[in-house]
């Protein structure tokens, strides 16, 4: 170690192992961190580029509001007065080849209102009939954990399934439904199905019980959420090494050792403490030797690929400009793109940069989709060109275009999902110094990655301060 400094090396540089790097640096100033990736930048999953001249995200474009640890950390990194509003979040459904309203109410894509369901138009007379008879079934009592699909289709029918909810959990998982945990994807809906007899009195009940006042769901940053990681690297005063793979870990009597490089010429770090802020195959392989049980069900946890289409259109090639947020596209109607998002519209301060244009992002790629993203970029541009004109009426060619791929980059929350992150965490408890964070574990939004990585930092800094000295030196660390 380098003197008395214990040194921290935190494995991933994404925006879970750069928050967890800040709170280490807030509970100790005197730690050595280092943070390794294996990418050529720093960001993960939040990355921002030019298009027509305009800084737009390339990856995940927004964060929570009404959650607080995404703010929370922009704010104290210096980005508070960065925080943007969106200018609406009024979106649509591309239901049986029309766009259409969301209906008002919905929790998730689960309606609670019948009236507004019909009035949107999204379901066939027949399945609006038929989520109409959920109020008079008998009760569906669940015990353990099931998928989505299996639940609120026995309540409510498949439509409901296919044309609402799947598209939503599409949206964030790029998941399927019929795979996906009731229990991990959509909580408050599990607890009403253990408590309640109708689905749509329960879904009822949380959207009345919904804040008010609350302010608006999401929230971005003026230069985009690709902002935010050069500005918590920066607050964390730690060493960043991009481009450097950790390709073993081993526990040694003073800590832990890291090896890196290429095989023929390796080479080590050593720690004291470590946290593996990487996706789940990664953490696998490098707990593989350590904590065979918990690599074991890192291993099992799925991942999905996407890409983002970004295009910009002079505002003219739109007959009338868009007026919402953006829409989405349900599976079952079989279309390439599964989102749209009017980036200029939902986020107005683009304009600020892009006087004239209107920037969309088009998503394609769900799981199970690996033969659509196999196309060359020109093939997914003219996708989604191909998308606009049918839906939007778009006249020409974009003025720009970026094709932006993620691949292995959604973990999915499949039935079972809190049980087997249970059993990670059980088995990873017993590696002194040593802490997990990241998308895989409590969720896929900026917020609760900060929060994993919260919870890292304490864990290691318990480990390293045992008498909680650290708690002095901050008062945020451990509240959530």
């Amino acid at each position: 170690m380098e003197g008395n400094r214990r040194h921290v090396v935190v494995v991933g540089g994404g925006i879970a192992g750069l928050a967890a790097a800040w709170y280490l640096r807030r509970g100790d100033e005197h730690l050595r961190i280092t943070v390794l990736d294996g990418a050529p930048r720093i960001g993960g999953k939040l990355h921002a580029a030019e298009v027509a001249g305009v800084a737009v995200d390339t990856g995940a474009e927004a964060m929570l509001a009404r959650r607080p640890e995404g703010k929370d950390l922009a704010g104290a990194v210096g980005l508070g007065e960065e925080l943007r509003l969106p200018g609406t979040t009024r979106a649509g459904i591309l239901s049986r080849g029309t766009l259409r309203p969301m209906p008002k109410g919905h929790v998730m894509g689960v309606p609670s209102d019948l009236v507004a369901l019909a009035r949107s138009g999204v379901l066939s007379p027949g399945g609006l009939a038929r989520a109409g008879l959920e109020a008079v079934l008998p009760a569906t009592r669940i015990g353990t954990d099931v998928s989505v699909a299996a639940y609120v289709r026995a309540r409510m029918g498949g439509e409901v399934v296919d044309r609402l909810v799947e598209p939503l959990l599409g949206g964030v998982y790029a998941g399927r439904a019929e795979r996906l945990s009731l229990d991990a994807t959509m909580p408050r809906i599990a607890a009403a199905a253990r408590s309640e007899r109708s689905l749509l009195a329960a879904a009822r009940h949380i959207s009345a019980d919904a804040p008010k006042d609350a302010g608006p769901v999401f929230t971005t940053l003026r230069r985009g959420m690709g902002s935010l990681p050069e500005a918590v690297a920066a607050a964390s005063g730690a060493e960043i090494r991009t481009g450097v793979t950790v390709r073993e870990l081993r526990r040694t009597q003073a800590g832990w050792l890291l090896v890196t490089g290429p095989v023929p010429a390796p080479e080590t770090v050593e720690a004291d403490a470590v946290i593996l802020a990487v996706p789940a195959p990664a953490a696998s392989r490098l707990l593989a030797g350590q904590a065979p049980s918990a690599a074991a069900e890192l291993g099992r946890i799925e991942y999905a690929s996407m890409a983002v289409v970004t295009l910009a259109y002079p505002r003219e090639a739109f007959p009338r400009p868009p007026d919402g947020s953006g829409y989405l596209v349900p599976a079952v109607d079989g279309r390439t793109v599964k989102a749209v998002t009017f980036s200029s519209v939902k986020w107005p301060h683009l304009t600020e940069t892009g006087p004239g244009l209107i920037l969309l992002r088009c998503s394609i790629g769900r799981i199970g989709e690996e033969a659509t993203l196999q196309r060359d970029d020109a093939e997914l541009v003219a996708a989604a060109t191909a998308e606009m004109a049918e839906v939007m009426g778009v006249r020409g060619e974009p003025r720009d275009s970026r094709v932006t791929r993620w691949g292995g980059s959604l973990p999915q929350y499949e039935v079972g999902h809190l049980d087997r992150v249970a059993r990670i965490r059980s088995a990873a408890a017993g590696l002194p110094g040593l802490a997990l964070c990241g998308a895989a574990y409590d969720g896929l939004g900026i917020p609760a990655c900060v929060s994993t990585a919260r919870a890292a930092a304490a864990r290691i800094l318990d480990h390293l301060d045992p008498a909680g000295e650290w708690q002095s030196r901050t008062d945020s660390l451990t509240k959530g």
